[in-house]
């Protein structure tokens, strides 16, 4: 295993920051790890990173002890941190030769090199940083992440900040590294997400309340049907409804509004159609989704 989490608490005084998470990751997976503000992830990976100790529980990368090996945890990975500190005054190519020198890399030139053309700032090396858009920053603090080859890159909120293009180049960027480096990627936007990961983990105050495969959750037939009656309906008279697995009252919505969850690939909006007619009811508005990332992270964290 590429990481492997046991059982790891985190205290902040009395507040608890991780409950007993627990999780393993292979060499070569792209692994989302999601949450809310408030959840645990950059905690969980500032004690991945050796930046913190845990209070209890074991943790692991490229098969060194956060707690005990720190130095060899630091070698094996890339980390790239929400704020991404740069030196502004710096140009590019010059930070990352400072890097190499720090890495000591017997080969600096060649690598220092190498990331450039991999992270697409050729056209760049000669600008300092203060002058680069908020997507080349994100490069320079990517190509930095790597110069040293590592075999875990830990990306926190990678993507934040950056216009549509950004995020197009960024996401591509990630995935090309991700064919032959473990990732673990913490961000907000369930887009990213479903276009970069192999495999999701959603962390809700403290605690692990989801992990699987994205294919696995993208296979869930469920489907939402959000309906607006006339007038209201008892939801005991809408679990009546052919398939209906679950009904909601949005009652803080204007009007008289209901989610209906099936647990169907079939359309079930003509079944929404025919118990209004049957109960004399008048559709004012239909609308059907299917169950998908940003769905399941709603429910399982109440966001």
């Amino acid at each position: 295993m590429s990481i492997e989490v046991s059982k790891v608490s985190k205290y902040y005084g009395q507040q608890k920051a991780l409950d007993e998470v627990s999780f393993s990751i292979k060499a070569g997976e792209i692994v989302g790890f999601l949450g809310p503000n408030g959840a645990g992830k950059s905690t969980m990976m500032r004690i991945l990173t050796t930046y913190l100790n845990a209070n209890e529980g074991t943790a692991t990368v490229n098969g060194y002890d956060v707690s005990k090996e720190q130095r060899e945890v630091q070698k094996s990975i890339g980390y790239l941190p929400e704020n991404n500190p740069l030196y502004p005054d710096m140009y590019v190519k010059e930070y990352l030769s400072f890097s190499a020198d720090v890495f000591k890399l017997t080969d600096s030139k060649k690598r220092i090199d190498e990331v450039i053309e991999e992270t697409g700032l050729t056209s760049h090396i000669g600008k300092k940083i203060q002058e680069l858009s908020k997507g080349y920053k994100q490069r320079v603090g990517l190509a930095n992440a790597l110069l040293h080859e590592p075999k875990v890159l830990i990306l926190d909120e990678p993507t934040t900040g950056l216009d549509p293009n950004q995020l197009v180049e960024i996401r591509q960027l990630i995935r090309k590294v991700g064919q032959k480096t473990t990732i673990l990627l913490s961000t907000h936007i369930m887009q990213e997400v479903e276009a970069m990961c192999d495999r999701v983990i959603i962390i809700n105050k403290g605690k692990i309340v989801a992990d699987d495969y994205l294919k696995n959750l993208k296979s869930d037939a469920a489907q939402i049907i959000e309906v607006e009656f006339d007038y209201k309906v008892e939801p005991e008279l809408l679990n009546r409804i052919d398939r209906v697995r679950e009904v909601t009252d949005l009652v803080n919505s204007p009007g008289f509004i209901y989610s209906l969850r099936f647990e169907t690939k079939e359309d079930m909006r003509s079944a929404v159609f025919d118990f209004a007619h049957d109960n004399e009811l008048k559709i004012l508005s239909l609308n059907k989704r299917n169950k998908n990332l940003e769905t399941m992270f709603q429910e399982l964290t109440g966001e």
